[in-house]
């Protein structure tokens, strides 16, 4: 994605592109196959949804919009969706979030992160609040957590840290509702623990892969798919 003429313009493929991905069911098989893959164009070639899809599909709010893609791929609940892939987004399966997590947490459940002194007091009220609920969309969990007017700062710093460290996920999209109950704006996201998508066994089940043999593991699994791309890109990438 490029920005000309102070508009974002997408670097895809042109619809008529027979190697497109053409739906969310074929992205989701595609994320399945490959693995894990962000959002946007990134500094591996290729690596994107953005550029395995018809680039005037972004945003159309037609049937063949990624970005629509993204919150039915979410509100399935079997492919993670969040800030995954240096603070910005993407999809990771089901069978890889495991090993993300071995990576980004280095062993730690959040409680203990917190006991040593490696998380936030910002990102545990946020775990505290998610911990007493299922869901919830990014409006009401902001005020909720005290980050609403007169009360904390640095609330997306602290989603985003959360999510990269795999202990919260977007779970579903949803618009907001005003006083006669009726929907505007944009979709806003539903968060939730991870643990509560994909169960606490399951997401720590890679707990005893040291972080620097995980991130290992991820990296030479993408210079398989991409064997042009740079070691020092892989780890970038992924950071």
């Amino acid at each position: 994605m490029v920005t000309i003429d102070g508009k974002w313009t997408m670097e895809g493929l042109e619809p008529d592109n027979k190697n497109r991905i053409k739906s969310y069911k074929e992205l989701t098989e595609f994320v399945n196959h490959i693995g894990f893959l962000p959002l946007f164009k990134n500094n591996i070639e290729g690596f994107s949804v953005e550029e395995r899809t018809a680039a005037v599909s972004w945003w159309s709010g037609r049937k063949e919009d990624p970005w629509e893609w993204r919150e039915i791929i979410a509100g399935e609940g079997k492919v993670a969706y969040g800030k995954l892939f240096n603070n910005k987004a993407g999809f990771v399966s089901g069978k890889w979030y495991p090993l993300f997590a071995a990576y980004r947490r280095d062993g730690y459940d959040f409680d203990s992160r917190y006991e040593d002194g490696l998380a936030s007091r910002k990102c545990k009220k946020i775990i505290d609040v998610l911990t007493e609920y299922e869901t919830l969309p990014s409006n009401k969990l902001k005020v909720m957590a005290g980050f609403g007017p007169g009360g904390e700062k640095g609330f997306e710093g602290a989603m985003t840290l959360l999510q990269m460290q795999t202990y919260i996920t977007v779970r579903n999209f949803q618009r907001r509702r005003n006083r006669r109950n009726e929907e505007y704006g944009w979709p806003v996201a539903v968060y939730s623990l991870s643990e509560k998508l994909f169960g606490e066994d399951y997401v720590r089940s890679s707990y005893q892969v040291e972080a620097k043999a995980a991130k290992q593991e991820i990296i030479k699994h993408l210079l398989d798919k991409f064997p042009a791309a740079s070691y020092e890109d892989m780890a970038k990438c992924i950071r």
